[in-house]
């Protein structure tokens, strides 16, 4: 099984493929009444321990944190701040399932699961509006004015990842059958 995580230190997501590239779950971690980065860390390990023993988690992908800056969304500050927390993140993932996560940028996995974005539309819009019309197992909570609840994107995106993973280790397999 692969799990995929869309790290961020507002709300974590999570996705559990089999291998047959079925989507088992998925769920997310509001991780914003929390106080400090450390707080946050023992929100997220708690899932990762939980689906240790509910999944057979062979290999875990991590959506690669931001290294560069973008127009009007990031700062030092914010980019500082997630690299740090995806650090944690995959050292948890280490930690807990002795397994050394690998990082797929956002794009890369889009790209690896046939999603383009046009010009002008927001990516996680994309990315949700995609496994809804594609993705049987995903279901989504809406706001009271029909809005897609915040976590949703983030598990997209979380299952996205994963699906990236998945489609390295075909390639993997297919490079050396052994």
């Amino acid at each position: 099984m692969i799990l995929g995580i869309d790290v961020s230190t507002s709300i974590t997501g999570f996705a559990v493929l089999d291998c047959n590239n079925d989507l088992i779950d998925t769920r997310s971690c509001s991780l914003k009444k929390y106080s400090n980065i450390f707080e946050k860390a023992e929100a997220v390990a708690k899932i990762l321990k939980e689906y240790k023993n509910t999944h057979n988690i062979e290999k875990i992908y991590i959506e690669q944190s931001l290294f560069m800056f973008m127009s009007g969304r990031s700062s030092a500050k914010t980019i500082s701040l997630l690299s740090r927390f995806n650090g944690i993140v995959s050292w948890l993932c280490y930690d807990i399932y002795k397994i050394e996560p690998e990082y797929v940028s956002a794009a890369s996995a889009r790209k690896r699961s046939g999603i383009k974005i046009p010009r002008g539309q927001k990516a996680k819009e994309v990315v949700l509006n995609y496994l809804l019309d594609n993705e049987p197992n995903f279901v989504i909570e809406y706001t009271r004015n029909g809005n897609p609840k915040p976590e949703s994107y983030d598990r997209a995106d979380s299952i996205i990842v994963a699906r990236a993973g998945y489609s390295i280790e075909q390639e993997r397999k297919i490079k050396d059958p052994t």
